[in-house]
């Protein structure tokens, strides 16, 4: 009788112990974002490149060949990139200060002539709400800190080369200190399956969507199409809001700059380029294999912009679909992860 008295409050402790550890662990990463979100953002790519680095070796490439081919292919890519960005958010800052005062001229315009119907708006309030200014600060906060991560792309380079040449070895050393070696190997293989079909997947229709951005804009003539191109593939690893926040400032500029029709069809061309890579395509390849609630997904945006910023926004979705499967690996926090997890997966397992 004293045992069973006596359980809630161990598990009561458990908890609170947990919690404590929980709220620590946190803390810590915050503090050291500076060093572990080049790390983070390494392991992710070092994923991405696993298959081609293995496959390199099946054909009888030699490893430290396979590796030479891996990393100019990375830093060629973080180059292209980098140059892309620099200049067309150069390019775009520069003209600015231009596009805010003629959107508050076709505003005022707009006010005056609501109040020739005999509608009054507050000017100031008007202009605070569809000022350029909000949303690009957002969006330039994603793009400077993609651009700082292409900054580091030595240092994240050096330690992708090294995270692969332990790629082969981790799996049995993992087997080799894990009380459960067959548990251990099954839940590193998940992650590494889930966590790759998700980035491939996903940057492929990203890459796919911002293109299609790209050649909408170029043929509707808006200026900085590769910026907003770019833009596009970016914030569409962001889940929920990433689409919308990328069609904003394209958008804005065509209003400004062509006026409402061209806008309207800058519009349906996003949203017609969305439905296609994000509704159609995305669920079709995706499948519902990674088992995330919806109401996960977005908390876990939040959640993870706030502990690493915003590359934390773009990765939030792997980060949580590692942090379920570790949580599946205990008996004592499975049920966490099957609060994290969608009805539908859910279902399937019963």
């Amino acid at each position: 009788m004293a045992e069973k008295d006596n359980y809630p409050k161990a598990s009561g402790a458990k908890f609170i112990l947990s919690l404590a550890a929980f709220v620590v662990v946190v803390a810590g990463m915050r503090e050291a974002t500076s060093i572990l979100v080049p790390f983070i953002f390494a392991l992710f790519i070092s994923i991405i490149f696993y298959s081609p680095f293995h496959w390199l070796n099946k054909r009888g490439v030699p490893k430290a060949l396979a590796l030479l081919i891996i990393v100019i292919g990375i830093m060629a890519t973080g180059i292209l990139m980098g140059t892309l960005v620099g200049t067309s958010i150069h390019q775009f800052s520069q003209d600015l200060p231009l596009y805010e005062k003629m959107l508050e001229h076709q505003t005022t315009q707009f006010v005056n002539w609501l109040s020739g119907m005999g509608i009054q708006i507050p000017r100031d309030h008007l202009l605070e709400s569809i000022s350029l200014k909000e949303p690009l600060k957002l969006i330039g906060r994603i793009v400077g800190a993609f651009s700082t991560m292409i900054s580091k792309t030595f240092l994240i380079v050096i330690i992708v080369l090294f995270i692969l040449l332990e790629s082969t070895d981790f799996p049995d050393k993992l087997k080799y200190i894990s009380q459960n070696p067959n548990s251990a190997h099954s839940h590193f293989t998940q992650i590494n399956e889930n966590i790759k079909k998700y980035m491939g997947i996903k940057t492929l229709l990203s890459l796919a969507t911002g293109t299609s951005v790209a050649i909408l804009l170029v043929i509707l003539g808006i200026p900085y199409p590769l910026l907003w191109g770019l833009l596009a593939f970016l914030l569409n690893f962001i889940p929920n809001i990433g689409s919308i926040l990328a069609a904003i400032p394209a958008i804005l500029i065509a209003l400004i700059l062509k006026g409402l029709g061209s806008a309207t069809l800058v519009t349906i061309g996003y949203l017609a380029i969305n439905f296609l890579f994000g509704t159609i395509l995305e669920p079709k390849y995706m499948g519902k294999g990674l088992g995330l609630s919806t109401l996960i997904v977005f908390i876990s945006l939040i959640f993870w912009a706030w502990v690493l910023g915003p590359v934390g926004m773009l990765l939030s979705v792997p980060l949580t679909m590692v942090v379920k499967i570790g949580l599946e690996a205990y008996d004592d926090t499975r049920w966490i992860a099957v609060l994290l997890g969608s009805s539908d997966k859910m279902l399937q397992t019963e």
